[in-house]
């Protein structure tokens, strides 16, 4: 792995309970890894469909809701991603 690969710092981050025998370390970290290798399929087969998608930009729109509305609300999966269309439903997030 590089070292600018997102793995290597999660590798960092993860913690395990003191208490975990081998197995269930070894279970734990499978699980993780397959949720990462999950998104990253997933994000590559949007990227590849050329669909657009609120990835990256859910929290920097809820910034905004905040700034305008006094209230901050993450856009739900599924939104439309125009940025017009979702102002539209804001008081739906």
């Amino acid at each position: 792995m590089a070292d600018d690969d997102p793995a290597v710092d999660l590798a960092d981050r993860l913690t395990l309970p003191d208490d975990a025998d081998e197995e269930e370390a070894a279970a734990i970290a499978a699980a993780v890894g397959a949720h990462v290798r999950d998104g990253e399929a997933a994000a590559a087969a949007a990227a590849a469909d050329g669909e657009e998608t609120w990835d990256g930009k859910r929290w920097a729109f809820a910034g905004r809701l905040d700034a305008l509305q006094g209230r901050g609300a993450r856009v739900p999966h599924g939104s439309p991603t125009d940025a017009w269309a979702a102002s539209g439903r804001t008081d739906r997030f």
